[in-house]
């Protein structure tokens, strides 16, 4: 295993204090009466733009569980090129593509204006929270470089 793939740090150790308002925040957006595959899209297509490997085996493996397709997942980075995904979920994904990258885009306001034609005000609100999130969640990660789980298997194979 090279040092690229051994922790940093732990930050939930390391700070645990910092962990608990992120926490709670979290909980919230998975409640926040957003469908679940959704968010499950969502943060995933932000740790891809982000390179975080922690957070896409995470959200990957979870959407998975949840039913998700592998297609829709191994498509996800290709999305505008795909029929597989609903209007409401091109919407979400191109807003989080632009929230994500804001240093870059700015948010434009085509992109707010289709967002804001797929979600409530509330739901607008409540899937940029959600991606505030992710990205927090994938700074952590790559910053202090958290190795995401692997299986036996996924070891054999790498050997």
């Amino acid at each position: 295993m090279s040092t690229h793939h051994v922790p940093r740090l732990v930050p939930h150790k390391a700070a645990p204090a910092a962990y608990k308002p992120l926490i709670e925040l979290q909980a919230y957006t998975e409640k926040c009466g957003l469908e679940r595959s959704l968010l499950e899209l969502v943060k995933t297509r932000a740790s891809q733009i982000n390179g975080c490997a922690y957070c896409i085996e995470m959200h990957t493996r979870e959407a998975r569980e949840m039913g998700e397709s592998e297609a829709r997942l191994y498509l996800l980075s290709a999305w505008r090129e795909s029929p597989l995904y609903s209007e409401r979920e091109c919407a979400a994904l191109e807003w989080t593509e632009a929230v994500t990258l804001v240093s870059e885009t700015a948010v434009p306001g085509e992109v707010f204006e289709i967002a804001r034609a797929a979600f409530t005000e509330e739901e607008l609100v409540n899937l940029t929270v959600a991606i505030g999130m992710i990205n927090v969640w994938n700074r952590l990660a790559v910053s202090f470089r958290l190795v995401h789980p692997v299986t036996e298997d996924q070891k054999r194979k790498v050997a």
